[in-house]
């Protein structure tokens, strides 16, 4: 399908992403403020909330890294996946993929969208920087450390990315106070919240690996994964995609959208009782949870159907990643649902069905990923080429399709989606072979994707003149 190759309208130029997402009415006095003055060279009716593109352009360019990190990580511990999927180079791949991968690009997000929803700055820009620096550290030593088999190394990484999680509490703690609090605002609220909850499972594990105080056994584990793969990152998307969906697919739904505000309440909830229940192992209280949980996301899926059938965009590949991402959240809630009826009778087919519904979810996730970075980083990339006078390519106007090859980005479909099922069906049938093909098509998917996202923006400024302070 034809990607587009025009701005959103055809008789004005081509919008930031801030421009096209925040509301029209002026900007708060609060907005004007530091997150704006460390960006020399703003165009002109760019909101000053909106953070420097340096700041999220720098987790989206770690996230890609830390896929490939992931994606060799997972070809090294192949053989001790299959039989034992939560030995420590398994957990170390893991680790790569939720923190090095997914949080760090949802991390990217947020620093992007919570001032473009909020139409408040964040508390201040080297907050931002020394977030990601701490989570940079935190998100490679905690699987290196794992992988290695170094307590010290581990607990290294567990501080530091403790440390991230505390400024960036500190640093969005202002804008997400905004009253009154949209659909995006309260499941961001959520989703930070469930963010810190994360933390405090991870440095009890971590220090447990040295003191020993309890049996760190599966469904110890799962109970600290769901809160971070639903309760953080699944809620992060949740509530960021509620913002995003309208703007990229140019979707009005007619009345107030109750789909939205279900999911981001529900999610939360369910978690909030299924992590305990796997974590003390009490039946009803996990199945009560994963009830609500399911309600939670059946409404943010139904949220995109609603969006998709008042689109006035026509089909296109951002439209093609969406629902693909929507088929893998699907698949991994019938694949999880299967691993809890199974793995009762049957404990090792049980558990490596987990592990195929822990990528499964993933894999919702960082296909939403990939997908929406095709979007988000050109937005972003042309205001910081307009910033810097950029506004036309060998003579013609400059377009969003104008800063990534197309053709490349179809690839990095394939490849993403390919990884998943390979890496998937290695869990699945214990096959060291097919998690190898998973690792390399996972790595060969965040080089591209960087390569592709970065080539041509990286060309025009680098022959565009620089700006003045």
């Amino acid at each position: 399908m034809p990607e587009e190759t025009r701005p959103l309208t055809t008789d004005t130029p081509a919008p930031s992403t801030a421009q096209t997402a925040a509301p029209s009415t002026p900007a708060s006095p609060t907005a004007v403020s530091t997150a704006g003055d460390a960006w020399p060279g703003r165009p002109a009716g760019l909101p000053r909330s909106v953070p420097p593109p340096s700041i999220p352009l720098r987790y989206l360019v770690a996230a890609a890294v830390g896929l490939v990190a992931c994606g060799v990580a997972l070809v090294g511990s192949r053989r001790y996946a299959v039989v034992d999927p939560t030995d420590d180079p398994v957990v170390g791949a893991a680790h790569f993929a939720m923190l090095a991968t997914l949080s760090m690009g949802v991390l990217g997000a947020l620093h992007q969208f919570i001032p473009v929803i909020t139409q408040r700055p964040l508390r201040s820009v080297r907050l931002s920087r020394a977030t990601f620096l701490s989570w940079l550290g935190g998100a490679w030593l905690l699987p290196l450390g794992f992988i290695t088999r170094h307590e010290a190394v581990v607990e290294a990484g567990g501080a530091l990315a403790a440390l991230a999680i505390v400024l960036l509490v500190a640093n969005v703690a202002t804008p997400l106070s905004v009253h009154p609090a949209t659909t995006p605002v309260v499941g961001l609220r959520g989703a930070v919240a469930g963010f810190v909850v994360t933390a405090c499972y991870g440095v009890v594990y971590v220090l447990d690996r040295r003191a020993s105080w309890f049996d760190l056994n599966g469904h110890v584990v799962l109970a600290h994964a769901t809160v971070g793969l639903l309760a953080w990152l699944g809620l992060a998307y949740v509530a960021v995609a509620e913002k995003l969906w309208p703007m990229f697919l140019l979707a009005h739904v007619p009345g107030r959208p109750r789909a939205g505000w279900l999911a981001v309440r529900a999610l939360p909830l369910g978690v909030a009782a299924l992590s305990p229940g796997l974590l003390f192992a009490v039946g009803w209280l996990a199945w009560g949870g994963a009830a609500i949980v399911a309600i939670g996301l059946g409404a943010h899926q139904w949220s995109l159907v609603q969006h998709l059938r008042h689109r006035r965009r026509a089909s296109d590949l951002h439209l093609v990643y969406l629902v693909t991402s929507a088929l893998w959240l699907v698949v991994g809630a019938a694949v999880a649902l299967t691993a809890a009826l199974v793995v009762g009778h049957h404990h090792h087919e049980g558990v490596a069905l987990v592990a195929t519904a822990v990528v499964a979810i993933a894999g919702w996730l960082l296909v939403a990923l990939v997908g929406h970075a095709h979007k988000v980083v050109p937005f972003i990339v042309w205001s910081a080429l307009r910033g810097r006078g950029v506004a036309t390519r060998d003579g013609a106007p400059l377009l969003f399709a104008d800063l990534y090859d197309r053709r490349g980005a179809v690839a990095i479909y394939g490849l993403v989606n390919a990884g998943l099922v390979a890496t998937g069906l290695g869990f699945a049938t214990s096959s060291p072979a097919a998690l190898a093909i998973g690792g390399v098509l996972l790595a060969t998917t965040g080089a591209g994707a960087a390569v592709n996202l970065s080539w041509t923006p990286l060309r025009l400024l680098h022959a565009a003149p620089r700006p003045h302070a």
